[in-house]
Formats: structure tokens, sequence, C-alpha cells
């Protein structure tokens, strides 16, 4: 029996074969894998109708279903693509009329600013004493003018004639003493010096005669008309100078010629100021750069190979580089009518139809020309 029992026993070098049977297993549970994820990718394949399109009711009931009409092909609107600069259409420099130094600033850089508004003040002391001064002058030429047109007072035409009466008295009189001493001289009492002394005054009296009666005649007139109007060129001559003079005066303040946006603060307090023309060392010759940030263009160099994509009416787009989910309408306003030689370009200014304040002057942006848009069949 115990030879039976030990003739059934597995021998240790035949166990490594024993697992030929768990291979078995390995493998078709592997085939039984694969063939799960054929089924799966099967069903999601056909879900999607990439192994037939699904009949739904409606197609199966109708033999001939309705046509599908196509969907139009757009073509692109695109004609060029030009890059640039954001600038002002029209950009300020205000300077002064006058010399003087700067005595307030209103304004800095990024300020709105109104038509008029006051932005910078000059020293005004001097052209102050100036306007004084030519009104006074103004002042003493009307006077004059008012006296010569009044013509001459009563009063002083009876004074001339009292003196004309009193210069004939003294005439009357030396001519009297003048006779009774050439009646002496012969006979012997009197020197005949006393006789020519006599005669002078005759004469002097004369003289002092004609001259009263020539002023009295003179104020009994009245002044010439040649007076008159020499009067009144020189009261106009002092009106010019004190019109100058208040001209002067309001030139020291600097206001605003358009309601825009202060670009630069180019002087400051304490500095001198001049004209263009003065060249003064050391000074400026503008205080505020100005410009109104509601009218836009776009400066661009289109080349000359390029030039001949877009016209004068033309629709086009914008869009800055700092924003460029931002677009713009716009419209060609500006066709420089010579080209740049060394860039082999031609200069075109295109206008921001509708600009908001993320625009700022000197940006770069892109504009886009656009052909029109056509309207297809149906």
């Amino acid at each position: 029996m115990k030879e039976d029992l030990s003739a059934l026993k597995i021998e240790k070098h035949r166990k490594g074969n024993g697992g030929g049977g768990k291979g078995f297993w390995v493998g078709l549970c592997a085939v039984l894998f694969l063939v799960v994820i054929a089924l799966v990718f099967y069903i999601v394949q056909s879900s999607h109708g990439l192994l037939g399109e699904p009949v739904s009711v409606e197609q199966t009931a109708s033999a001939d279903p309705l046509p599908v009409k196509p969907e139009p092909i757009r073509l692109s609107r695109e004609v060029l693509i030009a890059s640039g600069y954001i600038i002002a259409h029209h950009s300020h420099e205000l300077g002064s009329k006058v010399t003087g130094r700067v005595e307030w600033i209103g304004v800095e850089k990024g300020d709105k600013v109104t038509k008029g508004q006051l932005l910078v003040k000059l020293e005004d002391r001097e052209f102050r004493a100036q306007l004084a001064q030519s009104e006074a002058t103004l002042a003493l030429t009307k006077s004059r003018l008012e006296e010569l047109e009044a013509g001459t007072r009563p009063q002083e035409v009876d004074r001339a004639e009292a003196e004309l009466k009193r210069a004939e008295a003294d005439l009357s009189n030396a001519r009297l003493e003048h006779e009774r001493l050439e009646g002496l001289l012969r006979q012997g009492v009197v020197p005949e010096q006393q006789v020519d002394d006599a005669r002078s005054r005759v004469k002097m009296t004369e003289a002092s005669v004609r001259s009263a009666r020539r002023s009295f005649e003179l104020l009994d007139l009245g002044p010439r008309q040649e007076q008159i109007e020499q009067a009144r060129a020189e009261v106009s001559r002092a009106e010019g100078a004190v019109e100058y003079s208040q001209v002067m005066l309001d030139a020291t303040e600097i206001r605003a010629p358009i309601s825009g946006t202060v670009l630069r603060r180019i002087a400051e307090i304490g500095e001198m100021i001049t004209t263009s023309f003065a060249g003064t060392s050391g000074a400026k010759s503008a205080v505020v750069a100005l410009a109104d940030l509601k009218d836009l263009q776009v400066e661009l160099d289109i080349s000359q190979s390029d030039f001949n994509r877009i016209s004068s009416e033309q629709e086009c787009q914008m869009t800055p580089e700092a924003y460029p989910d931002r677009i713009y309408p716009c419209e060609i306003d500006e066709i420089s009518p010579e080209a740049n030689r060394q860039k082999a370009s031609i200069q075109v200014k295109v206008k921001v139809l509708e600009p908001d304040d993320y625009l700022r002057p000197e940006m770069s942006a892109r504009v886009t020309f656009l052909r029109k848009e056509e309207q297809s069949d149906e």
C-alpha cells in the first residue's frame, strides 16, 4: 500500500512543467480583454457616425430626404495690412508773444483743458507800467484836442484886446514925449541923446502894438483847422500805443486755443520764455504741448509695390498693438502727394472714426485695409 501511495506523488523535477496551466489562463484573460476593448471601440465609433450614419425615424418614413444647402465659401476681405503709429491730427506747442519769466503754471501732463482756459502766466509788472504810461499820454492829447475844438474863450479875447489898447496908449505917450524933446532940442535945452532915447521908445512901443494886435486877431479868429487835425492825429497815435500796450499785457497770460489734453509741460516756474525769433540764450520758446485726443490718425508708410492695393474710399480697421482685441473703424484721411525716395514708400494717414481713452499718441498700431463686401447669390 505504501508503495502505491509513493507512486502517486509528483516528482520535484516535474513541478516546473505545471506552470503551463497558469500561462493558459493568463493568455485567455488577455484575449478576452482585447475582445472587450474592440467591442467598446466599435460602439464608440458607431455613436459618432464614423461607421455609417444612423437612420432616424424621419429618414425611414421618407424615401427622398430634402437636400441640405451647402454653406457659402467666405473669402477673406483683407487686402493689405500695414503697421504704423497713432498721432494727434493737430498738436499745439504753445508759446508767448513776449519775453518774460514764468510766474505761474496751472496744468500738469495729462490734464484735460477747455478752450480759453488759463494755462501759464508770465511776470507782467513791466507791461502794466507801459500801459499806464500810454494811457497818460492819451489823456494829455485828448485834452489838447478838446481845447482846440472848443475855440478861444471870451475872457481870453477880452484880455488880448486890453493888451492891445494898453500898447496903443504907450505908443501915443512915447510919440508925445519924442515930439516934446525934439522941441527942447531945437531950443538947446536938452541934449540930443535924450531925443534919440525917446525915438527908440517909440519904435519899441510900435512893435508891442503890432504884436498885441496880432494876438488879438488870432484869438478872435480861433485855432486853425490844421492845428485841430494835428491834435486829432496825436490822439489816434496815443490810442494805438494804449492798444499795443494792452495786447502785450494780455500776452503774458497763455490760454488754451482748443479743448484737449496736455501732452507735455515744457517750461517750469522761474524759467525765461521768449518768442521763436528772439533767440535769447537759455530761454525756451514753448511752455505747453497740447492736443485733441478725440481727433487721432494713424501714420503709415506704404511700400510702393503695395500702394496700388488701396484707394481713397477704401474701408479699413485699426488695432493697437497694446490692445489686440480692440478694433476701431477708420478711413483714409490723407495720402502724401509725393513718395519717399529713401524708404521707397508713400505716407498714408487714416483717421480713427471712434477713438476712446485706450488710444494714446505714439502707440504702435496695425491697419487692415478691406475690399468692399459683395452680396452672394441666394
